[in-house]
C-alpha cells in the first residue's frame, strides 16, 4: 500500500470535518452574542459593523473569548489548506488564555467560555449553547480517540473533567469538580467523582 493510500483515510476525515466547520464570520457572531449574554451586556446587534466592533471589543476584554476566536481561526484556516497560520492561531490561544482546542474538536456556533484555563481534545462535538467554565478537562481515555458528545445548552462547571466517548445530554448540568464517565440524560445534574445525578431530570 502507498503511503498515499494510508493517508488518504486521515485526508477525507479532515475534509469532512473542515466542511461542518461553521463560517467565521457567522460563529464569531454567534460566539460573541453568547459571550454578552451571559456577561450581562448587549447582546442583540444592530448591524455589520456593530457586530465587528463588538468582536473587537470582547477580544480586547476577555481572554477567553480571544482565544475562542483564534480557536475559530485556526478551524477555518485548517479547512482551507492555509499554511502555518492555524498552528499560529493554536499557540496564541495557549499562550494568551491557556485555551486548548485540539484538531478534531468540532464546536458549534454559540459557546461561552467564563474564562481560560480549558482543555478540549480528541473526537469531540460540542453543541452550540454549551458554557464551559474554568479548569475544565474534555479528554480521551487511553488509546481511544472518541470524545464526548455535548448536546446543545450543556453548562460544565469549574474543574470538571469529562473523559471518554460519553455523551451529554441537552440542558444537562456537571457540578464544580465532577468527573464523567458515563453518559449523562438530557436536563439532568451530575455530581462527585465519579460523576452521579442528582435530582429529577428537568
Amino acid at each position: 500500500m502507498s503511503s498515499g493510500d494510508l493517508r488518504s483515510p486521515r485526508e477525507a476525515f479532515l475534509r469532512d470535518l473542515g466542511a461542518r466547520h461553521p463560517r467565521l464570520r457567522e460563529v464569531l457572531v454567534a460566539d460573541a452574542r453568547m459571550s454578552a449574554l451571559h456577561r450581562g451586556e448587549r447582546h442583540e446587534f444592530r448591524s455589520r459593523l456593530d457586530a465587528a466592533l463588538q468582536i473587537v471589543r470582547l477580544a480586547w476584554v476577555s481572554d477567553a473569548y480571544l482565544a475562542q476566536a483564534l480557536y475559530r481561526a485556526k478551524a477555518r484556516g485548517q479547512a482551507l489548506r492555509v499554511p502555518v497560520l492555524p498552528r499560529l492561531a493554536h499557540r496564541l490561544a495557549m499562550r494568551l488564555a491557556q485555551v486548548t482546542i485540539g484538531d478534531p474538536v468540532l464546536v458549534h456556533p454559540g459557546l461561552y467560555l467564563l474564562h481560560g484555563q480549558v482543555v478540549v481534545d480528541g473526537l469531540v462535538e460540542i453543541g452550540p449553547g454549551a458554557v464551559i467554565a474554568p479548569f475544565v478537562t474534555i479528554g480521551l481515555r487511553a488509546g481511544d480517540l472518541r470524545g464526548a458528545t455535548i448536546e446543545r445548552d450543556v453548562r460544565i462547571g469549574t474543574g470538571a473533567k469529562v473523559i471518554g466517548p460519553v455523551r451529554i445530554g441537552a440542558g444537562a448540568q456537571i457540578g464544580a469538580n465532577a468527573v464523567v464517565l458515563e453518559d449523562v440524560p438530557a436536563g439532568a445534574t451530575v455530581v462527585g467523582a465519579p460523576a452521579r445525578q442528582v435530582g429529577p431530570e428537568r
